[in-house]
């Protein structure tokens, strides 16, 4: 009986079995709420209309169908949107990593004046809305001929000013500022110049920063969809922008009813649109998953 005791509830050497059944009950359950929902899109996207009425069908579709991405496809104007969510995404993401790598350095290892203030500063503009400073930006491109054009979203990254780039200074900061300054000294003295010890001794222990930087830099330039219509217009016409748009869009496509495929915009369509958006984030986290993972422990960001 004690044995068996020890076995459930654990000594001070080893965890009961209790606990571990406590622990893994918990896990499993946060992993369903995050599965679940990515399980039924996938699911119902590939019904048709005779199992999606059909109360039998749960999971398991009787035939798989591809009339509904198809659909989707045409009505999100896919391949032209996913070229564009591309151009608004990858290289606004690349610009404000780079960016806010040197001005991480240079506050994190140089002695700047009131730096406490500037990095109150930062984290003040952190906690501003980006609504905020919509208008005020977009009577300044404005002014200078640049609305419906690319440029708005590139040079906003270029000068650090992009997507939560307050918060990838402060990881930049936390980085920099960490490591020893013997490894710049001893590289100085070696013969480098401030670029050679940023590039060849900074940016190697900073890869984690760089990575969490970028990646989440790209996924929500990807699912920006508030700046970009009011400052870009018709040239930033984005998979997320467009599955928006995307029931009034499928009228103009199919006005008329379809006996054979149910007529009207049914489920399957727009979980099909909605997993062609997204499906571009899935396949860059399937590749970048491991360096994903171990970056996001290493500087302490939480996803979104």
């Amino acid at each position: 009986m004690i044995a068996g005791r020890k076995l459930l509830l654990g000594t001070k050497e080893r965890t009961g079995l209790l606990s571990y059944m406590g622990l893994y009950g918990i896990l499993l359950g946060m992993g369903f709420v995050f599965i679940y929902p990515m399980l039924y899109m996938i699911s119902t996207s590939f019904m048709d209309t005779k199992d999606l009425v059909d109360a039998t069908v749960a999971w398991i579709p009787h035939r798989v169908s591809l009339e509904g991405f198809a659909r989707a496809a045409r009505t999100l104007h896919y391949w032209e949107a996913l070229r564009t969510s591309l151009i608004f995404s990858l290289f606004p993401a690349l610009l404000q990593t780079i960016t806010l790598a040197f001005a991480g350095y240079g506050l994190g290892r140089f002695e700047v004046p009131l730096k406490k203030v500037w990095i109150g500063l930062i984290v003040l503009v952190f906690l501003v809305p980006s609504a905020v400073t919509l208008i005020p930006r977009y009577m300044l491109f404005n002014s200078y001929g640049m609305i419906n054009t690319v440029w708005p979203t590139m040079i906003t990254a270029l000068g650090g000013q992009g997507v939560k780039s307050s918060l990838f200074l402060l990881i930049y900061y936390q980085f920099f500022s960490s490591y020893p300054k013997a490894l710049d000294e001893a590289a100085m003295i070696d013969g480098a110049g401030r670029l050679d010890v940023f590039l060849r001794v900074a940016i190697p222990l900073a890869i984690p920063a760089i990575v969490v930087a970028f990646l989440f830099s790209f996924v929500w330039f990807w699912n920006e969809t508030t700046q970009l219509p009011l400052l870009s217009g018709t040239a930033a016409r984005t998979l997320p922008i467009q599955l928006r748009e995307f029931a009034s869009t499928f009228m103009k496509y199919y006005p008329d009813s379809d006996v054979s495929y149910g007529g009207a915009l049914n489920e399957s369509i727009r979980l099909a649109g909605t997993l062609l958006s997204i499906a571009p984030l899935l396949v860059l986290y399937l590749f970048l998953q491991n360096h994903f993972v171990q970056s996001v422990e290493r500087t302490g960001i939480a996803g979104e």
